[in-house]
């Protein structure tokens, strides 16, 4: 079972600030997924800046999206 993200926030340095249902929130370093397709885009700070949650997860305007558990696993908890 994974756990849905209710809010996400971009940060400095390609960073992200994400909330998840059980309250817990956890920051996500993006920057090592640059390589890879669509996230290659996601250099441009403009588009960068574009996330939003979408259903239990986010995803971004030039539809490039993450999975939730994938998120939780590669995050690290914050106060």
């Amino acid at each position: 079972m994974y756990l849905a993200i209710r809010d996400v926030r971009p940060l400095d340095d390609y960073l992200l600030l994400l909330t998840f249902e059980n309250g817990e929130k956890r920051q996500f370093d993006m920057k090592p997924y640059f390589d890879l397709g669509l996230f290659q885009e996601l250099k441009d700070v403009s588009l960068f800046k574009t996330v939003r949650t979408s259903f239990d997860t986010i995803e971004w305007n030039n539809e490039a999206d993450l999975d939730p558990e994938l998120l939780y696993q590669k995050s690290i908890r914050v106060e």
